[in-house]
């Protein structure tokens, strides 16, 4: 068997620094250790068997002076640590390896919370997994009021928190708290709190300002080992423990139905903590950790880690940053739902104006009450301050003309989804906005090239496609059009940056990436209804992918005529492949929202429109249609060039249509079940690349 130390071979080692402090109030000597892979806050520290090793051997070092009144523990600037050496991790081949790195990882993290003298967790920076858990063991934890990120990501990546989380946290927060932030959260994008609200959820005992963080917490520890602070924890064993697991294990098969074993591993994690003793518990997590990462779903975990991490901030094809022009100003065509969610978030991340016009001043005053009001909830929440707010508000204003944007250097229509309109409003925002001011436009499918097509300047019209809702989903594709240059494309990936979004470049193509694949994915799964399968089981076909909604609840979120619209512009570029339901388009003449009643119930009515095909399909074979589909139109569209390459329609998915983060990218999802096998595909497609 491979020693775990060779497959770390490439380790950057996170060094336990100790140094002597002298506690004010006469409280003794804490031995402070620093843990810091000699690199600045861009790499941070992590855990390999280096680290531990060095962790356990500073530890020990420690307990054989006994002259020492406590241990303390910080990270290097910014940065406490963030878990485990994922690249080591990713070459386990055998099971007994596997069970090494739990067993070692227990074996010197517990030694903190199991010293002759307290230990202090002073969490200056990100705390992440292990890092988390490394805090999580010692006997006390202060945190920093400016820490950017406190998170158990491992669910995220196909794995448990295996270093003693599942069994610690929930003891000290409750199942309920412990079950959002080691399973909710990782599968809701990965959702991180800071550090107030790490405090706040009983996670740390203290918090102070980042200026004097240290000093305030050794004064605090000080007061903690004299006797003059106590604190106090709650018994969370005694609450309706089961109940907990049990309700949140009813939303785990709503949300995944049996897809991702990572989750369901980890939630039985939790239920034992509340009797397990700590020999009990650190063994189970040993074992759950050697399972899982000797599965596909980690490897699937990590390719989808490295998109999210390294593809999407360099974007392939993006020109040099360095031809961006500065944005002052932003205007926004339309008032609506769409462009309102746009206006707040360019006034938040850019702090500049931000100007909306419409066509009548009723839905002026509707599109900025909206961003008014959101803005109002943001201060409620604390999320911004009463100056914060106010600021916030006074940048975005409304105008019943174009003339507001005469200043503007970047200007997006949001407006209804049909050529003739935006080409109009293009027209008319070119006759005021300088010959430099970039015009882009939110469309899902409309070609770019067409739209600036009657412009004086179509250098610089681009693509800028958000997804709904605009201040949640990460992704924005950004086209580039038959004339749009580099300037403009380089302004566009700027203000992308700024606004906190992922970007991919995209060529102007039908419906681009995400809304071409899900026009397709869709069409299927209502053609299989069209013709005579049950709609209950078309939509529950796909279910065991762990999908984040059925195909006929994201008709519903998008809208039946939204989605009759695409599939009408799919039909006209690709009328082989992409079909118009008659029964759609029956839905839409009804008037019906979609298939589904407010209590998500079905809608009889609704459902009738389906009915009257003659073959019926199972759910495998609706199944295998609808991804058979998604694999030959991938296909089609890199033998197009509609992307650079695979990884960025992964990301897409990923980002955009929340394709599964453990099942890694939707392309090589497709080739590992076979499903892109030539022999499934239409004649002349070949599979997907490797």
């Amino acid at each position: 068997m491979t020693d775990i130390k060779e497959l770390f071979a490439d380790e950057v080692v996170t060094r336990a620094i100790v140094r002597d402090v002298e506690l004010p109030y006469g409280a003794g000597t804490m031995a402070l250790i620093t843990l810091d892979n000699g690199l600045d806050h861009t790499k941070p520290s992590t855990f390999g068997p280096g680290g531990l090793t060095s962790l356990g051997e500073a530890l020990d070092a420690i307990s054989a002076r006994g002259d020492v009144a406590a241990v303390g523990v910080i990270g290097k600037p910014f940065i406490f640590a963030v878990g485990a050496d994922l690249n080591g991790a990713a070459l386990v081949s055998e099971r007994d390896q596997a069970l090494q790195i739990g067993r070692l990882g227990h074996d010197v993290f517990r030694r903190l919370g199991e010293l002759d003298v307290p230990s202090f967790a002073f969490v200056n920076g990100a705390a992440m997994g292990g890092g988390l858990e490394v805090a999580l063991h010692c006997t006390y934890r202060t945190i920093s009021s400016g820490v950017p990120a406190v998170a158990t990501p491992e669910c995220f990546l196909g794995l448990v928190p295996g270093w003693g989380g599942t069994q610690l946290l929930p003891r000290l927060i409750g199942p309920a708290a412990a079950i959002k932030l080691i399973i909710e959260n990782p599968l809701s994008q990965n959702r991180m709190i800071k550090g107030r609200d790490a405090f706040a959820s009983g996670i740390a005992d203290a918090m102070f300002e980042p200026a004097d963080f240290l000093e305030e917490s050794l004064r605090w520890a000080a007061r903690v080992l004299r006797g003059d602070v106590t604190v106090s924890r709650t018994d969370h064993t005694a609450g309706d423990w089961s109940k907990t697991v049990a309700d949140a294990r009813f939303l785990l098969d709503m949300k995944l139905h049996g897809a991702s074993p990572a989750p369901y591993r980890a939630l039985d994690l939790i239920e034992l903590a509340r009797t397990a003793s700590r020999d009990e518990g650190f063994d189970a997590e040993d074992q759950a950790l050697a399972d899982l990462l000797m599965g596909d779903e980690l490897r699937a975990g990590l390719y989808s880690f490295d998109l999210v991490q390294r593809r999407a901030k360099k974007p392939a094809g993006a020109p040099d940053a360095a031809l961006a022009r500065k944005v002052t100003k932003v205007g926004v065509v339309g008032a609506g739902l769409m462009a309102s969610q746009m206006a707040l978030l360019f006034a938040r991340r850019l702090e500049v104006p931000v100007v909306l016009t419409d066509l009548d001043q009723a839905r002026l005053d509707k599109g900025v009450g909206y961003v008014h009001a959101e803005i109002a909830k943001l201060l409620g929440k604390g999320r911004v301050s009463a100056d914060q707010a106010g600021r916030l508000k006074a940048l975005v204003t409304g105008s019943l003309t174009k003339d507001a944007f005469a200043d503007a250097d970047f200007v997006i229509e949001a407006v209804f989804e049909d050529l003739a309109v935006k080409q109009q409003v293009f027209a008319e925002v070119e006759e005021v906005v300088s010959a430099e001011c970039v015009l882009a436009t939110n469309t899902s499918s409309l070609s770019l090239t067409e739209m600036a097509s009657g412009l004086r300047h179509p250098e610089r019209v681009v693509g800028f496609h958000f997804f709904n809702p605009v201040a949640v989903m990460p992704l924005l594709e950004i086209i580039r059009g038959a004339e749009t240059d580099d300037a403009t494309l380089a302004t566009a990936f700027s203000v992308g940056r700024s606004l906190k979004k992922s970007s991919v470049l995209v060529k102007d193509a039908p419906a681009f990436v995400v809304n071409r694949l899900l026009t397709r994915f869709m069409g299927e799964v209502i053609g299989a209804v069209d013709e005579g399968t049950p709609l209950e089981v078309a939509d529950h076909a796909l279910d065991g992918l762990g999908l984040p909604m059925t195909p006929f609840t994201l008709l519903q979120l998008v809208g039946p005529a939204v989605a009759l619209h695409v599939a009408e512009t799919m039909h006209e570029a690709f009328p082989s492949r992409y079909s118009v339901s008659e029964n759609l388009a029956k839905l839409v003449a009804a008037g019906k929202p979609g298939v589904y009643a407010p209590d998500f119930s079905l809608d009889a009515e609704a459902v009738a429109l389906f009915s009257g095909g003659t073959s019926p399909s199972t759910a495998e074979e609706v199944r295998l249609r609808a991804l058979r589909a998604l694999a030959e139109e991938i296909r089609l569209m890199l033998d197009e060039g509609v992307v650079a390459a695979a990884q960025d329609i992964d990301l897409c998915m990923v980002l955009g249509a929340g394709w599964p983060f453990h099942l890694g990218g939707i392309t090589p999802y497709l080739d590992r079940t076979g499903i892109s096998d030539p022999r499934f595909l239409a004649p002349g497609v070949a599979s997907l690349p490797a």
